[in-house]
């Protein structure tokens, strides 16, 4: 008899596991005595009539998930007699958890929390058993859950083409919406991804509720599970609430007025703004006086020294930021726990209100050419961005361990399992625009794209001999989602006759919004403001429907660089940013080779590299490897800022913006339009032949940190490369995107177990080491460690993740034709 004890919270509701037991009722069972990896948790309370209809539908519904049904029943009539004649007959097993009177505390709430906590299933599905949740639209609801990545999953009545017409009267129906309104006007920021915040049908995580947490009162306890959780990932899947076909409703006065205490009392529970209040306050205080010092310094360059008004606006912004840093961290955060040091504070600061000066200039010149001054226009762009500089500094600069905040992710997630046209999805009437796709590029030999903007990433393979209508992946242009601006982004998933995906951003159809249709072929629509960020289009759409079309035809994209040094297979990974480019640069100019890649590979089980020669992009700390003859000294004097705000700290500080309710694939499209990423191919930077092909035999996983070197096993080589090649995946919005694709009749968990099966088979011939350097110094020891050459570097007996670390680099036999 399974049961899980939580003493604390069980005697609080009067459950205590002592007086309760769980019998297995018999049905369907898992021969291999695997668990059940999904539990529908079913609380009954009077349902005789009801369950038989619900068993019916619902066991072969739910039984191709690997399903357990659990009733949790507060029956006074014949429910416990009906279900153990009916639960032999069921094709999932059939377990019941009965509440004698005085130990039902806490109403339906309490009893889906008390089978929560016995639930043996990693997944728990609530939902009525009166019928009123369709068995197929919850199965759906927990296939969605699964499959997607999220934590929740909530049936909606409210979004996409979900409708509660199962509501008796317009009485109810009324309640029911305006209750809705209450409990979103009253938790604005955790519902704010909710439409239906008060359903009874849901799915979760079990590992991602506490059930501690949870204080059940009532009929509502999904809201109570909602706010009690606010960085939990929610998304929702359209449903139509049915009509009661047996039984009655249990909705009372009583039930109501406890609502309402209990929505107050969850409103207290959460309540903390205050604080944080006074400190926007005094924050708006010290950027009063920093808006008066920026003045000043624009005067001076602008009106004195007759700099341009746009490059004063620039240096004047240095002036007020190191003016707001010291009264900011001296005054508005003194005594609070901070983030790490001054200085480091001083550089995210610093890196903030750079980046949204970036943001910030072209406003100032479209105020300044309307006929505003330009001390005017400079003071009022400062004034508008100040929220965001709040949210950033208090969220982000100045979070301390102790207030970590946490918040639900700002994109709304939904599923429309039979989507068709209403006020809420209407999009734009698409404009006549040609069908033709100029640009046709053939990847690897595997998939062909066409394209109706020039991909530059793809250059290399370029294959105009291809014809329109035989290409994988199509990539036009046209008018994506609604015309009217939307409170925040999100992501609609619709499951009718042609799968497809759409991605939709604040600002209506001028947004960073696009479509994509599963085929095949693959077809990517893309808005007018994403053609014209050609790098955003490939990296956040396209090279992420590239990855899993490969995958699907047994291939792997690979974060990874790749050379050929004197006939061998070289490879290196790392996280983003850690050096990869720097050091291939290097290798090729101090050592020749071939080059193949410098940021992904193709791969596939027998260990072969495939060449996949996109423009290496060239971060700030990849200048070290460029020579200055090698750039104009326009391109030189450019890169210097591209370099910047192109690195490991933009991409940061973007990714902070990302966890805030940002239209942040806008953003990013309309910075890389105005600063385009400073990418060159290969052969502009350094003098080399590109390889096609190698088998490859080392692969080198390099680190940041103190010397050392270690064989990694096959189970841990494997583990870091996939976790390197999910951190190149990490800007919104592949998180959403990923998860909902579909590619050959494969979803997304059979794609990746399908990447791992190929990964493994590509390393089983490729020793992979670690090796970690404090000096970038990869592209001396790499071509060392191929000679044979020693090294002592490493510190004798060191242990490093369990490894025992030797007194010297390893000897490796020494290649043909290499010098001894």
């Amino acid at each position: 008899m399974a049961h899980v004890t939580n003493s604390r919270a069980d005697a609080r509701e009067g459950d205590r596991p002592e007086h309760l037991g769980v019998q297995d009722l018999g049905g369907g069972a898992h021969g291999d005595g695997a668990a059940p990896r999904l539990t529908v948790l079913v609380p009954t309370r009077n349902e005789q009539e009801s369950v038989p209809l619900l068993l019916d539908r619902l066991s072969p519904a739910v039984a191709p998930l690997g399903a357990e049904i659990l009733f949790v029943d507060d029956s006074d009539d014949g429910t416990v007699e009906e279900l153990a004649a009916l639960a032999p007959g069921s094709r999932v097993p059939i377990r019941l958890l009965h509440r004698p009177p005085g130990l039902r505390g806490g109403g339906l709430s309490g009893a889906v929390v008390a089978g929560t906590r016995v639930a043996r299933g990693d997944w728990v599905l609530v939902m009525d058993g009166d019928l009123q949740h369709p068995p197929g639209a919850a199965a759906l609801l927990a296939r969605t859950a699964m499959r997607e990545g999220v934590d929740i999953a909530v049936g909606t009545r409210y979004a996409g083409n979900g409708q509660s017409e199962g509501l008796a009267g317009t009485g109810r129906q009324a309640t029911s919406s305006t209750a809705t309104r209450v409990v979103k006007a009253a938790f604005p920021r955790r519902l704010a991804t909710v439409s239906d915040p008060l359903s009874g049908l849901f799915a979760f995580r079990k590992d991602a509720i506490d059930t501690d947490r949870l204080r059940p009162v009532g009929f509502k306890i999904l809201l109570e599970i909602l706010v009690r959780h606010p960085a939990a990932r929610v998304a929702e899947v359209a449903y139509t609430f049915a009509p009661r076909e047996a039984g009655h409703s249990k909705a009372s006065l009583r039930e109501g007025i406890a609502f309402v205490r209990h929505v107050g009392r969850l409103r207290r529970g959460v309540a903390g703004g205050q604080r944080q209040l006074l400190r926007m306050l005094a924050f708006g205080a010290v950027g009063l006086s920093g808006v008066a010092v920026n003045t000043a310094a624009l005067w001076l360059f602008f009106d004195l020294l007759g700099v341009h008004h746009l490059v004063g606006a620039a240096l004047a912004t240095q002036f007020s930021t190191a003016w707001n840093f010291v009264l900011t961290d001296a005054a508005v955060y003194r005594g609070r726990q901070r983030k790490g040091t001054w200085y480091g504070r001083a550089g995210r600061f610093f890196a903030m209100n750079n980046l949204l000066l970036v943001a910030r200039l072209p406003l100032l010149q479209w105020l300044v050419l309307a006929g505003m001054g330009v001390l005017t226009a400079n003071a009022l762009t400062l004034v508008l961005l100040f929220v965001l500089r709040f949210l950033i500094s208090d969220r982000m600069i100045y979070r301390g361990g102790e207030t970590k905040v946490r918040q639900r992710d700002p994109v709304r997630m939904l599923v429309d399992p039979d989507p068709y046209p209403n006020a809420e999805s209407a999009e734009v009437p698409s404009r006549k625009r040609s069908v033709y796709l100029p640009y046709r590029y053939d990847v690897a030999g595997t998939v062909t794209i066409g394209s109706q903007i020039r991909l530059p990433e793809l250059e290399f393979f370029r294959a105009q001999w291809i014809p329109d209508a035989e290409v994988d992946i199509a990539v036009r242009v046209g008018d994506v989602g609604r015309r009217r601006p939307r409170r925040r982004a999100a992501l609609t998933e619709d499951r009718g006759e042609s799968a497809a995906l759409r991605y939709e951003e604040h600002l209506g159809r001028f947004g960073a919004n696009f479509r994509v249709r599963l085929g095949p072929p693959i077809t990517v629509e893309v808005g007018p403001l994403l053609a014209r960020s050609p790098h955003v289009v490939y990296t956040n759409v396209v090279e992420a429907l590239l990855r899993f079309v490969l995958i699907s035809r047994s291939r792997m994209l690979l974060h990874s660089a790749c050379v050929e040094l004197d006939g061998h297979g070289v490879m290196l990974s790392a996280l983003t940013d850690t050096g990869k480019t720097a050091t291939v640069l290097r290798l090729l100019r101090e050592h020749g080779g071939r080059f193949l890649s410098d940021d992904m590979t193709v791969v596939d089980a027998t260990g072969r590299a495939v060449c996949f020669p996109k423009p290496l992009t060239i971060s700030a700390h990849t200048l070290r490897a460029v020579h200055a003859e090698d750039l104009t000294k326009r391109e030189w004097r450019r890169l210097n800022l591209q370099s910047r705000l192109h690195s490991k700290g933009g991409r940061s500080i973007a990714l902070m913006l990302a966890r805030f309710n940002l239209p942040i694939m806008g953003i990013n499209a309309i910075t890389q339009i105005l600063v385009p990423p400073p990418k060159y191919s290969v052969d502009r930077l350094v003098p080399c032949r590109l390889g096609s092909s190698v088998e490859v035999k080392d692969l080198f996983v390099i680190e940041r940190g103190a010397p050392a070197l270690y064989d990694l096993d096959s189970a841990e080589a494997l583990e870091r490369m996939l976790v390197n090649t999910e951190d190149a995946y990490g800007f919104p919005p592949y998180r959403y995107l990923a998860p909902a694709l579909r590619i050959d009749g494969l979803d997304h968990a059979e794609l990746r177990a399908r990447e791992r099966e190929i990964l493994a088979g590509f390393l089983s011939g490729v020793r992979t080491r670690v090796l970690a350097s404090d000096c970038f110094g990869w592209a001396d020891e790499i071509p060392r460690l191929l000679a044979g050459e020693r090294n002592t570097a490493q510190v004798p007996g060191e242990r490093h993740n369990g490894q025992v670390q030797v007194d010297a680099w390893p000897r490796w036999g020494l290649l043909p034709g290499a010098a001894a």
